[in-house]
């Protein structure tokens, strides 16, 4: 679009003023316009890319809603699942060839929270079992913590800006200062605003 508008403009706008040949200055405001427009292509293009990774995001973590309710036994998964199926230290030592002592060592790191994920999936493995791993978001999905920072944050910024306003006797309704949150929180999460995470 912005070559096609300068070679135009090149080569067909001019404007004969006082025998002299000049330009038409519609070639800068020809320019000027590719240029915003280019710009606004642009920032369209990276919210649409911003919000459809948040979807797919999204859509990955979903098969996980739910399991944050699952109790981690306080002696860990390893030595819970190993201890039901009566299979010992040097059973379980046998299948990933180590001591049992190395298996212990294990069972207690993971009981302590100290055990590498390279280790719980080598012993799901050993255990028949498939070791899965993920994160679930709090506020249900990621989509909805990104609203619920957004709002957080355009709450603070209209709340003392509001509280400026009525040290001079301009303060607004709640149903304005309601709806300037909205607005605020609307393009904060449109724009996925690095302040979303300070």
């Amino acid at each position: 679009m912005y070559l096609l508008f300068t070679y135009f403009v090149n080569h067909y706008v001019y404007f004969n003023y006082k025998k002299y040949t000049y330009k038409f200055t519609f070639y800068l405001f020809c320019k000027y316009i590719c240029l915003l427009l280019m710009k606004f292509v642009n920032v369209n293009v990276m919210r649409s890319t911003k919000k459809l990774l948040i979807e797919q995001l999204d859509r990955k973590l979903k098969p996980f809603q739910g399991t944050e309710k699952v109790i981690v036994p306080q002696q860990g998964w390893i030595y819970t699942i190993r201890t039901s199926l009566n299979m010992t230290l040097e059973q379980l030592g046998e299948k990933l060839q180590m001591t049992k002592q190395g298996i212990k060592k294990i069972e207690e790191r993971e009981a302590t929270e100290s055990i590498s994920i390279k280790s719980l999936r080598e012993m799901g493995k050993a255990l028949d079992m498939q070791f899965i791993y993920g994160f679930v978001p709090k506020h249900g999905s990621i989509d909805e913590m990104v609203t619920s920072k957004a709002i957080a944050i355009a709450e603070r910024i209209v709340l003392r800006t509001n509280q400026n306003m009525k040290l001079e006797n301009q303060g607004n309704s709640p149903e304005q200062i309601n709806h300037a949150i909205m607005e605020l929180a609307s393009e904060l999460k449109r724009e996925m605003h690095k302040s979303l995470w300070d």
